[in-house]
């Protein structure tokens, strides 16, 4: 159970940079601290149900989560180049 709540912990950390940072890279970062909370999870009730489909999953998750880190730090650095910042709060240009 202790696996699970540090999972729900981490979860909610980046649940909370998320939601709160305005920063790219801190939301970046926040979003990478949510997958490997899923991950624990994955592993944890795998663990508990003696399958490796957890395994599996966090294999593709952490495919996925590569992905994104990489093309998402591609658009940081192309939209740096442009604006001059990487706080969201300041591209008006983005919003309705």
């Amino acid at each position: 159970m202790g696996y699970l709540t540090l999972s729900v912990g981490i979860f909610l950390i980046g649940l909370f940079g998320l939601l709160v940072r305005r920063n790219l890279i801190v939301i970046l970062m926040s979003l990478e601290l949510m997958l490997s909370a899923a991950n624990i999870a994955f592993v944890y009730f795998s663990r508990i149900h003696g399958a490796l489909d957890g395994e599996v999953a966090v294999l593709m998750v952490f495919v996925v989560a590569a992905c994104e880190a990489a093309i998402g730090l591609a658009i940081i650095v192309q939209l740096f180049r442009l604006k001059g910042t990487i706080d969201i709060s300041k591209w008006n240009e983005l919003k309705n």
